[in-house]
């Protein structure tokens, strides 16, 4: 028990001070509006990252539907927002959102997480694909394929920062809640999981619907973030950038996550003038990573705290 409150606090303590420091190079000027801009982008890049692996490198199922999701929110945020431009509405709307998207992952869910592999990849970017469609067939609510403007900067980076915060804990908590130890047990061996009584379909919908909905979270962060929003910003290289992150950082290993995002959003700020060169850098580093390390940077290693205060118990025993 003193070990699990020494790790919260350390936690806290660490979270504390990433917090300060940021806000001490912001405020001394040392990160101008464009490192601003880009750390709020890693921020939300982190996110959707997060719902990709939680998907694919801890239930193992393979989608490519995030963008979909991540459109949800933004267009409850921008449409929501638009007749209620207040803090109040963005929150409200970033909540419509996410359990728009919520109910959406489950209701297509149940029929396509049957699916395996390369099928499922194709039935989730189809859903995507039909989200992004009937954005797009709107009308006057989305503006069709120009999209909607003139949405107001709710999004700063304290905020993104205590998002990335919640929903790691979130995530990490329900992974290791009883649910979540039924969703990896789908991961390594789906069929021992279902003999031992484990209800595989209704534990991949409810992790499929869980990154739904941080994706959604991702996308009302994003829309407050550029004050635009239209189509053409979540087709299927949307869903593969953040691929392409959890890749890189290790699939089934959150704090993998965490450092790819932070990686790739360093280099693609160096990137922005060569832009067409990103996704050939992004191919490279894949490539080394799958060569050199085939889990990824980490793994499915985490950083966890309460290891260094059993080391210290030992030592001094």
């Amino acid at each position: 028990m003193t070990k699990n409150i020494k790790s919260i606090l350390a936690w806290f303590a660490l979270i504390a001070v990433a917090f300060l420091v940021l806000n001490l190079l912001v405020s001394a000027g040392v990160l101008g509006l464009y490192q601003i801009q880009i750390l709020m982008g890693i921020g939300i890049s982190m996110i959707m990252a997060m719902g990709t692996n939680l998907v694919l490198g801890f239930s193992g199922q393979f989608s490519l539907g995030q963008a979909g999701f991540m459109a949800i929110g933004a267009y409850a945020t921008a449409i929501m927002t638009n007749s209620n431009p207040t803090y109040a509405g963005f929150y409200i709307s970033m909540l419509v959102g996410a359990l728009i998207a919520g109910l959406i992952a489950v209701l297509v869910g149940f029929p396509t997480l049957r699916l395996k592999g390369d099928y499922l990849a194709i039935a989730t970017l189809g859903v995507s694909e039909i989200i992004r469609i009937a954005i797009v067939n709107g009308g006057e609510l989305t503006n069709g394929a120009a999209g909607l403007t003139g949405i107001l900067p709710y999004t700063s980076w304290p905020v993104v920062f205590i998002f990335v915060v919640l929903i790691a804990i979130l995530i990490m908590n329900f992974l290791r809640s009883s649910i979540g130890r039924q969703v990896i047990s789908v991961r390594e061996d789906e069929i021992a999981a279902e003999s031992m009584g484990v209800n595989t379909t209704k534990i991949k919908v409810i992790t499929f619907a869980f990154a739904a909905m941080t994706a959604a979270i991702a996308g009302s962060l994003y829309v407050g973030y550029i004050g635009t929003v239209a189509p053409k910003d979540f087709t299927i290289m949307r869903s593969i950038d953040y691929l392409i992150i959890a890749v890189l950082g290790g699939l089934g290993s959150m704090t993998g996550t965490i450092v790819a995002a932070i990686v790739l959003g360093i280099l693609n700020m160096y990137l922005q003038n060569v832009a067409e060169l990103r996704m050939i850098v992004y191919s490279l580093a894949l490539i080394l990573v799958m060569v050199f390390r085939p889990g990824g940077l980490l793994g499915t290693k985490e950083l966890i705290l309460s290891k260094f205060f059993q080391k210290n118990k030992g030592g001094n025993s």
